[in-house]
């Protein structure tokens, strides 16, 4: 609900939208609830695109798993994780035992990601903040 309000919020303003994400991947013991809020945290992210025409730029911490990597925090219009942040939605021994297969070294790091197209870059958090300022420079021209 307070990511929700955060894009409105930002849509009213017409301000884009950066979010710093860290989640140990709780469990969801809400079932329907938990999925009805991210359908509406995704359609106010879409409002902020649309309406506002303003970018969201997500940074993903070490770590982001669960719901949130899941719903929110891949959705950036630019993702930005820090080294060797943990990221994905399962561990890997759940995906494993899902699919049958054993998975590569690593595949949820963020060095991973950024090799298979699923963050745009990686910055140590000394250099967060000059990052995000040039990609929103880029963004917002």
């Amino acid at each position: 609900e307070k990511i929700t309000r955060m894009f409105e919020r930002r849509v009213e303003k017409k301000q884009p939208v950066i979010l710093l994400s860290a989640s140990g991947g709780a469990r969801m013991h809400e079932g329907a609830l938990s999925l009805m809020q991210m359908a509406k945290t995704v359609g106010a992210l879409r409002r902020l695109r649309e309406e506002a025409n303003m970018p969201f730029v997500s940074v993903l911490l070490n770590p982001t798993t669960g719901g949130v990597a899941a719903s929110f925090a891949l959705l950036g219009d630019i993702n930005i994780a820090e080294p060797r942040a943990l990221i994905g939605f399962a561990g890997p021994r759940v995906i494993e035992n899902t699919i049958r297969q054993k998975l590569p070294e690593g595949f949820q790091r963020a060095e991973f990601l950024l090799e298979h197209g699923m963050i745009d870059v990686i910055a140590e958090r000394p250099q967060m903040r000059a990052t995000i300022a040039r990609f929103l420079s880029h963004l917002l021209d």
